[in-house]
């Protein structure tokens, strides 16, 4: 007799609420094949000096030194990314969201661990 409708539920669910086999990083930060990181961001545009404020699974928190006007703001968090990171800044490029707040920048050839213990050392030496 097949399972009821309930119970195939509440497994499916189960499943679904598993976490990724990556957990030690936060939800922010997601390896893109073959050697890339993806990076979800907050932007705050117009700050006296870019910083990192803060790191969750929903994004990284980033001030940015920079009016958002023009693509300038786009132009100093692609920049502070790349030098926080100690990549080049061709490496780092907006994959989405380059008119939001909410961003996804993409980071090519470096690992997951490297970006992760890169900003989480930033946080901490605030």
């Amino acid at each position: 007799m097949a399972p009821s409708k309930k119970t195939k539920s509440k497994v499916n669910s189960a499943d679904s609420n598993q976490p990724p086999s990556n957990s030690k990083y936060p939800a922010c930060l997601r390896a893109v094949p073959p050697s890339s990181v993806a990076i979800s961001i907050h932007a705050k545009p117009g700050s006296k000096l870019a910083t990192i404020t803060d790191m969750n699974d929903e994004a990284l928190g980033v001030q940015i030194d920079a009016p958002a006007k023009d693509g300038e703001a786009n132009a100093a968090l692609l920049d502070y990314i790349s030098s926080v990171i100690g990549v080049k800044k061709r490496q780092v490029s907006i994959g989405s969201g380059s008119k939001s707040r909410d961003k996804v920048v993409i980071v090519e050839e470096v690992t997951l661990q490297g970006v992760f213990d890169a900003l989480d050392k930033v946080l901490k030496n605030q």
